[in-house]
């Protein structure tokens, strides 16, 4: 973390970045000195930070602008000026009003979590490069249609806002994959506490963390059930809005989707906690089962990223397909769309059995919803960009400085290749189901 008064003193001439957290009231105008290195600045965290100078267009380089968690109640216009800027954070400031103009054309991700927020501006159609837009958490009661005009639109996250009808539009999108929608009127009300067991917090014990993610914490704990103890993992909801979505909307997907081979099933509902938080006791998973990719990057904005290291078989490669396809067409019968079916959520083992976890942006949307087919064709994208992802990480036979398939594994990497064209298809609807893919895979 970098200080006022070091910026002050001219300690961080030539940076590419800055970050800054100490109760700014205003932009230190010294930022502005940095025109021909800085690319990232984040002045997060200053809740008194409510403005920006017109001339920040100077930052000419530019990329990524963080304002989470400050006091901007407009978004600031003058952002629209900066010409390289790809990358904008408003998470948490009270923002009620977004002026028409105010995106910059450059705009590849954009996040506006937990904010009052009514309308999005026309004008962000004008957006072309837009691939990833964070909405949740506002008071959005529709879209913009010009907002169809961002084609290479990848990811969108509308969670717990007011929208009653979700747009014909949003589902033509040829690149939308990953989309969130709970916690609005157009999402049905679940009630799903008749169908997992209760557990008292008395009969758990918890031990160590394991993790921590935007919703919740996961610990490894002890259930004792009728006496006999029980390995378990024991996850505590905080309660906030995420970039994702609700936690209890989380929690009630999860809880709905009930058991599968290829999900880490939910156990039990936990009850009296002494703060009176929501959890889950979920299946403990073996230490030896590891996450198969990487979050995203800056670069990659909507693709997950894998360790360069990482190679496959082609018959891991097809079993890990196969079972998320499995799982992924579990979900859809049951009118659940995952809304994150990206390799960072999934865990294997060395098998190739595959674990998909995270159901932090799911959304529930029950099988006779009038875009159901829509929905699922939308996530197949997803799961095509997984396919090619995997095929990617295959290790090839060389033979005489050549990469060479024998009779058998080439018709397999043929049939895969051919999968991944039908699921990656521009037009949504000719895309095939989950339970098309299943058969197409001779599952």
């Amino acid at each position: 973390m970098q200080t006022i008064q070091g910026l002050q003193a001219g300690q961080y001439k030539n940076a590419t970045k800055i970050k800054i957290s100490s109760n700014l009231t205003s932009f230190p105008q010294e930022i502005l000195s940095l025109y021909d290195t800085l690319e990232i600045l984040d002045l997060s965290n200053n809740p008194l930070l409510s403005s920006l100078p017109s001339e920040i267009h100077r930052l000419h380089k530019l990329k990524v602008a963080f304002f989470s968690d400050c006091n901007f109640t407009t978004f600031p216009k003058e952002l629209a000026k900066c010409r390289s800027l790809e990358m904008i954070a408003f998470k948490n400031n009270g923002m009620t009003t977004i002026p028409e103009g105010a995106f910059p054309r450059k705009l590849r991700w954009l996040i506006l979590t937990n904010n009052r927020i009514e309308h999005i501006p026309k004008s962000i159609g004008h957006c072309h490069r837009l691939q990833k837009c964070m909405l949740a958490g506002n008071r959005l009661t529709t879209l913009p249609e010009e907002m169809a005009h961002c084609r290479k639109l990848g990811l969108l996250r509308l969670s717990v806002n007011s929208i009653s009808v979700m747009p014909e539009w949003l589902f033509q999108l040829p690149e939308l994959s990953f989309l969130s929608f709970s916690g609005n009127p157009c999402a049905p009300q679940v009630d799903s506490d008749a169908v997992l067991e209760e557990v008292s917090w008395r009969d758990l014990q918890v031990h160590e963390l394991l993790g921590e993610g935007a919703s919740g914490i996961i610990s490894k704990g002890t259930w004792t059930k009728s006496g006999i103890p029980k390995e378990v993992a024991i996850k505590l909801f905080k309660g906030a809005v995420t970039s994702d979505g609700s936690p209890t909307d989380e929690m009630a997907a999860c809880i709905l989707a009930g058991q599968h081979p290829h999900l880490i099933s939910p156990l039990g509902k936990i009850y009296s906690h002494p703060e009176d938080k929501r959890g889950l006791v979920l299946e403990l998973i073996p230490p030896h089962y590891a996450n198969l990719g990487l979050p995203p990057t800056l670069d990659s904005c909507t693709r997950d990223a894998f360790p360069a290291s990482t190679v496959f078989s082609l018959e891991k490669c097809k079993k890990i397909i196969t079972g998320i396809a499995s799982v992924s067409s579990h979900l859809h019968s049951k009118g659940i769309v995952h809304g994150d079916l990206y390799a960072h959520n999934i865990l294997i083992n060395d098998n190739g059995h595959a674990l998909l976890g995270d159901f932090g942006a799911a959304s529930v949307y029950g099988t006779d919803h009038a875009y159901a087919e829509s929905i699922e064709k939308m996530e197949v994208l997803a799961f095509g960009h997984l396919v090619e992802d995997l095929l990617g990480l295959v290790e090839r036979k060389v033979t005489a400085g050549e990469d060479v398939w024998d009779e058998k594994e080439g018709g397999e990497v043929e049939m895969l290749n051919a999968l991944h064209y039908l699921c990656v298809n521009p037009v949504v609807q000719q895309r095939p189901t989950f339970g098309e893919i299943l058969k197409a895979l001779g599952a």
